[in-house]
Formats: structure tokens, sequence, C-alpha cells
């Protein structure tokens, strides 16, 4: 194959890695580039970030806003999943990937290029997402990783764009990458590599300093319809504008800081710095409102499929057959998911404080200690025996143990459990 190209299509970000890719892509494969931006709900990184990609060089620069997209055919498919990798980390990065990939292959159609791009390193997860969501969509488009073919790092991309004359957002003496988005916010880099020192400070913005948390706690009321997040405090609000409202809310008071030392698909372990104040308010909300109204069984298998959820978000799959089938038994599971929970926000926690439900499976009049109880306590010595029936005679039918040094005698196997 030529290593030339007539048009690519790059997924621009206005970070280092992209500015870069920009005069890079046109140097080493002769191709027009258009400088596609995807806003995903990213607050610091729009800006000028169009103007910039064609001073660099971009024959064409295109921003799209996805906010809308992003959080109703996204965020809340994982919120219904209770998605979190290694059950720490809410996919942030992760769940950006695919939309960013789609409208991605989608400009390539329209634009008549015959390759895309994107600024993903070669020991980073988001190569993975974006190549195998490429290819899945589009197997016949080219895909340039200027940063992974051209093994470039930090320093050697600030050098080049010095030397090429580049506008970039970067300062100098600053080690950190960051990625933003509606759903949370990573930093890598710098002292944050070395997983036995604490992040400092300065890596975090939408939580502020601890110094500045609220000293007395705030409640809030979060009302969802069918798993799915439809109103703070009783008012409705749209998913984008509930999402933007909460990484204020419990940002502020310091909800959503993640320190996680994470397995990437690559097979490395690595060092994560997030914040996901949204994230870490609205999935406990979910989860504490899903135990009022699933029954335990439904419950446990939803557990198990809502790990793997999370493992193929995280590895690139979002267009496979089977997230689209597990997503497609999350949305059953959702019909009773309906009611409201208080979330009490506090020095860098959110836990659920309350939950009401039209369709609780709570029943008082069962479930009470006091007078009126209608449990039928005179059975539960019946269902106890049933129930620990086969423990007992599994333990009955053991073999006999050998004899230890000690001279104990073997044990010999106990009589079948009879009721009292």
């Amino acid at each position: 194959m030529s290593k030339k190209s007539g048009h690519v299509v790059l997924a621009y970000s206005g970070g280092l890695d992209t500015s870069v890719a920009i005069p890079w892509i046109k140097e080493h494969y002769g191709a027009r580039v258009t400088a596609l931006l995807v806003n995903v709900g990213q607050v610091g990184e729009l800006g000028d970030a169009l103007e910039r990609a064609r001073a660099n060089g971009a024959d064409r620069a295109i921003a799209l806003d996805a906010r809308e997209e992003f959080a109703t055919s996204y965020l809340i498919p994982a919120i219904q999943a209770n998605a979190l990798y290694q059950g720490i980390y809410p996919l942030s990065t992760a769940l950006a990937r695919p939309l960013i990939v789609s409208r991605l292959v989608s400009a390539a159609r329209e634009l008549g290029a015959d390759a895309v791009a994107h600024g993903c390193t070669g020991k980073g997860n988001d190569q993975v997402r974006f190549d195998v969501g490429v290819r899945t969509l589009a197997g016949d488009l080219r895909i340039i990783a200027p940063v992974r073919e051209w093994n470039m790092n930090r320093p050697d991309e600030m050098e080049y764009a010095r030397q090429h004359g580049l506008r970039i957002h970067v300062k100098p003496d600053s080690p950190y990458s960051i990625d933003e988005n509606l759903w949370g916010r990573s930093v890598e880099g710098g002292i944050l590599e070395d997983p036995g020192s604490a992040p400092p400070e300065e890596v975090f913005d939408w939580t502020g300093h601890p110094d500045e948390w609220p000293a007395t706690p705030q409640d809030l009321r979060i009302g969802f319809e069918a798993g799915v997040p439809v109103s703070l405090d009783g008012v409705r609000t749209p998913p984008v504008e509930l999402i933007h409202t909460l990484n204020t809310l419990a940002g502020r008071h310091g909800v959503g800081r993640i320190d996680h030392v994470e397995d990437r698909v690559v097979g490395i372990k690595s060092r994560e710095t997030y914040e996901c104040p949204a994230a870490l308010t609205l999935l406990p909300a979910h989860r504490a409102l899903e135990a009022l109204v699933l029954p335990r069984e439904l419950q446990s298998l939803k557990s198990q499929l809502e790990q793997r959820f999370a493992e193929l978000v995280y590895g690139g799959f979002w267009f496979s057959q089977l997230r689209e089938a597990i997503s497609a038994f999350m949305t059953t599971t959702q019909s009773t998911v309906t009611g409201e929970v208080t979330m009490r926000l506090y020095q860098g926690t959110a836990r659920a404080v309350a939950r009401t439900s039209p369709f609780s499976l709570l029943a008082p009049e069962l479930a009470t200690y006091g007078r009126g109880s209608t449990f039928p306590e005179g059975a539960a010595e019946g269902f106890i025996h049933l129930y620990g029936l086969s423990t007992a005679l599994s333990y009955a039918r053991k073999p006999p143990v050998e004899p230890s040094t000690a001279g104990e005698s073997p044990r010999a196997p106990s009589a079948i459990p009879q009721p009292t």
C-alpha cells in the first residue's frame, strides 16, 4: 500500500498530540487534512481550537456538538448498567471514544476521505478503541496514528511544535496530559506515574481544594424514570444539563476523585487519576433505587453482566453484538426503576440516605419489627431446615479424615440432620 493518502479526517481535540499531528500527516502522507472536533462536553479544551487547527495547517476544521447524543445514547446505558471498570472507574473516556469514532467515520464518508487519523499513543487504551471501532464500522478506511508511528513523546512534540511555529495551548512546564468530557476528567503524566506518590492538588480542577469543600452536607433528590435520571430536587432537567449541574454541585463537595491502579487493554498497569463528580453521584443513586425495586435473583445476574459490560466498553467493543445484547438486557430490567433517591454530598462522598418508588419491593407489613407484622414467623423453622439441608447433608457425607500427627481420631460420618 502506498504511503500517500488523498484526504485524512483527523479526530482533533485541540491538545498537543493532535495539534502536531496535522503538519506531520501533511509531511509524511502528502494528504489534505480535515480536523474534526467532536464536542462531548469537554469544558476547558475548546476555545479557539478550530482557529488553531487551521493555523497549524488543517485544510478544513469542523466542530460537531454531540453532547446530547453522548448523554442519551452512551451515558444513560452506562448508568443503567452501573458501569464501573474494575469496580472503580466510570469509563468516562472509554464511553466517549465510540461516539467520536462513529462521527469520524461519518465525516470521512461525507467528505470522500480515504483515511482517518487519531492522536493515540502506542501503549494506551484509546488506540484500541479507535482502531477496533473504525475497522468495525468502515474496514476500508486507512487508519493513521502519528503518535504511535513516530513514537512521539511529550518533549519531542513540544520541540516539533516550536520548530514548526505551531499554535498550541500547552504549558511547557506542565507534565500532565488531560482529557475531558461530560462524564469525567482524566489526568496523566508527571508525578502521577509514580503510584507511591500522592496526587498533588494542582491536578484537580472539578473538585477544588479540600480546604474549600463545604463544612455542612447537602442533600439532593435525583428522580429516575425507567432507570433514566430525569430531575433534580423535583425539577425536570434534560440529561446534558442534569449531568453538568451534578458535576458542579457534587464537585463543589469534593465528590468524584479517583486514584486507581488500572489494568490497561495492552497488558500493562498504570496509575490513573480521574474526577467524575456526576458519575459517582448518579451511579450509587441508581444502584440504591435498583436495590429497592429489583428482585434478588435479577440483581445477582445483572451484577455479573454489569462487569462484562464495563469490560467490553473499556476494551473498545462498544459496537460488538455482545455489548448490544447486554444493553438490551439492561433496558428490560429498568421498567420499574422509577422513583427518587436523596443523595447526601459531603466532604468527598455521595451516599444515598433515602429512596422512594411506587414499585418498591420493601413491604413494611412484612419487614417491620413492630406490631402488626404479617410475616409468617412460624414457617421460618421449617424453611431454615430445608434451606440448609443440602449443606448439612454434604457435610455429613464427607469421607473420614486421616488421623493428624497430634493423635486425633478420624471423624465418623454424621447422621442426617432431622427437623426438631
